[in-house]
């Protein structure tokens, strides 16, 4: 008897032929996006556990001195990953287009599992000094090096096995792995948080979910072992039309580098800070500005992802109708247009006393402003003057205060008719406290319908700006470079302009003491990408890519 089953070959090209609009999806075609987004969503929840716990991270492994710099040297660690992505992008993305999409995928996900789970054994700076932010560090920047090979390996892989007209809603169920990544950590955290007392988390339960990453990479691993190459890829090196030096023909080449640069600024910076906007800036906003507990918090967010989370795939199927380009704009303009009258309206509905509080009374720190500096990285080098402990201590309350210059004068606290001169933290706080400072939001008050809606509609920003982008990213290169030269743009996009979100926004707050002055970080981002994508980029949903000719097609985009 011959076998019934039909070679990996000839099944992997059928999936390349288009079918009609409207036909349901094949058992390979289903295989081929669970086994990419699957692997995906695990490779994000490692990368994402460290911002989760970065609140948790800034007493664990940078020296005591001052809440707010250590707090941003967590941010800065965590920023670090992001920033080695676009490195991971050229490397990675060089080997998947010399050598294929699915054994770079395969070594990314290894990679990222391992320095994962190492940090869960990593030892903190009470045990081993200056060492133990060292090591973290170094294995945060080997996981934005995998990361940067991830991304682009699997949504090429699903689109150049997506039928034309359905690559849109395809590829957007590789987009929901980010936010799902993230939702896993919420939950995996929120499980061990729940389940310990409150030392047994800080001194042994935060590894858990580190450790845990282990099972999770052994089981993609073997999903992915399943996987073969892309019809179009292998069609491509049968024929002998590989790039033989993808990085120069990706950012040495006109035409090409010029959409790299495009699809950078006109693209992917604006989702970039959309994306963490909508997830990060909000959860770090609620925990740490409105002083909402920390499982409230997680609560809140990982509800409003469960109902956001479906829409990703709403766009992504959209965009095969009515295009790519003009619902990641519109999210971009509606997005700088609302996020201040939305977090302000977050603040008044998760915590009103503080609220009512910050109404009551105008807080004013004046000091000699020539003392105080800012501090984003904090090391041995690191001294902080009265000035600088002053205000850190004020920022971290979550009250916005004005700063007044007083050379050659002490610190001076001034919380409505109350003046206190000379930094004392004890003294401040007993100010605080005697002016009716609440130091924790009260669940009872906390109007949660109205708190999920917020978020949820800052995650509906997130769904349209996300959703597409992987599909308008694949269409816009060619497939012998495509891996490098949509890599580079979304890693820079997210990893520079997104994932530096944290840092920027709360070094922005604590140099004017507003906490929602940070939001002028991503609008500025989005409006420049509404600007560029606006003016200089076009349509590429009816781009067939299966010819190869991007370089052509860029020309005429």
């Amino acid at each position: 008897m011959t076998n019934a089953r039909p070679s990996k070959k000839s099944s992997l090209m059928r999936l390349a032929r288009p079918s009609k609009r409207g036909a349901g999806m094949n058992r390979e075609e289903r295989f081929v996006i669970f086994a990419s987004s699957l692997g995906t969503v695990f490779e994000w929840y490692d990368f994402y556990l460290y911002a989760t716990l970065a609140p948790f991270f800034a007493v664990l492994f940078f020296p005591p001195g001052n809440d707010t710099a250590a707090l941003l040297s967590a941010f800065a660690t965590y920023a670090a990953g992001f920033v080695i992505r676009p490195a991971g992008a050229l490397v990675f993305g060089r080997i998947g287009d010399l050598v294929g999409r699915k054994y770079t995928f395969l070594i990314t996900i290894m990679v990222m599992g391992g320095a994962t789970f190492l940090v869960g054994l990593l030892p903190t700076f009470e045990s081993i000094g200056w060492a133990a932010p060292f090591l973290l560090v170094t294995l945060r920047l080997v996981q934005g090096l995998a990361l940067g090979g991830e991304y682009g390996g699997a949504v090429t892989y699903v689109a150049e096995h997506a039928r034309p007209n359905h690559r849109g809603f395809s590829t957007s169920f590789v987009q929901t792995t980010a936010t799902l990544g993230f939702f896993l950590a919420l939950v995996i955290i929120g499980l061990c948080y729940v389940l310990m007392d409150a030392d047994t988390f800080s001194e042994l339960g935060w590894r858990i979910p580190f450790l845990f990453s282990l099972v999770l990479l052994v089981f993609s691993i073997y999903i992915r072992l399943r996987l073969n190459e892309t019809p179009i890829f292998q069609k491509m090196k049968e024929e002998g039309k590989g790039s033989k030096a993808p990085l120069t023909e990706s950012f040495f080449r006109y035409p090409n580098n010029k959409y790299v640069l495009l699809a950078l600024l006109g693209a992917t910076a604006g989702q970039g800070v959309i994306w963490y906007t909508g997830q990060f800036y909000a959860l770090f906003f609620l925990q740490i500005t409105m002083r909402l507990d920390f499982i409230l918090a997680y609560a809140l967010l990982a509800g409003a992802l469960l109902i956001a989370t479906p829409l990703f795939i709403f766009f992504g199927w959209l965009s095969d109708r009515i295009g790519r380009l003009k619902i990641i704009l519109a999210g971009c303009l509606i997005a700088s247009a609302t996020y201040f009258p939305l977090f302000q309206a977050l603040a008044e509905y998760v915590n009103p006393d503080l609220m009512a509080f910050q109404a009551r009374h105008e807080i004013v720190v004046a000091a000699d402003a020539s003392t105080c500096s800012f501090h984003i990285f904090v090391g041995p080098w690191s001294t902080f003057s009265e000035c600088e402990r002053a205000q850190d201590f004020v920022s971290r309350l979550g009250v916005s205060f004005k700063k007044e210059d007083t050379p050659g004068k002490p610190v001076t606290l001034k919380i409505g008719d109350t003046r206190i001169e000379g930094w004392d933290q004890k003294a401040w706080q007993a100010a605080f406290d005697a002016a009716g400072y609440p130091s924790r939001a009260d669940p009872a008050k906390v109007n949660w319908p109205m708190a999920v809606l917020i978020l949820v509609t800052l995650l509906v920003y997130v769904t349209m700006v996300y959703g597409p982008i992987a599909a308008f990213l694949v269409e816009l290169f060619p497939t012998k470079i495509r891996y490098t030269s949509m890599s580079l743009p979304y890693h820079i996009g997210n990893g520079w302009f997104g994932g530096m979100l944290p840092l920027v926004t709360t070094a922005i707050v604590a140099v004017t003491g507003n906490i929602h002055d940070g939001l002028w970080y991503p609008i500025s981002v989005a409006v420049m990408t509404l600007i560029v994508g606006g003016f200089f980029l076009r349509e590429t949903k009816d781009i067939d890519i299966t010819t190869g000719s991007g370089v052509e097609i860029s020309r005429r985009v």
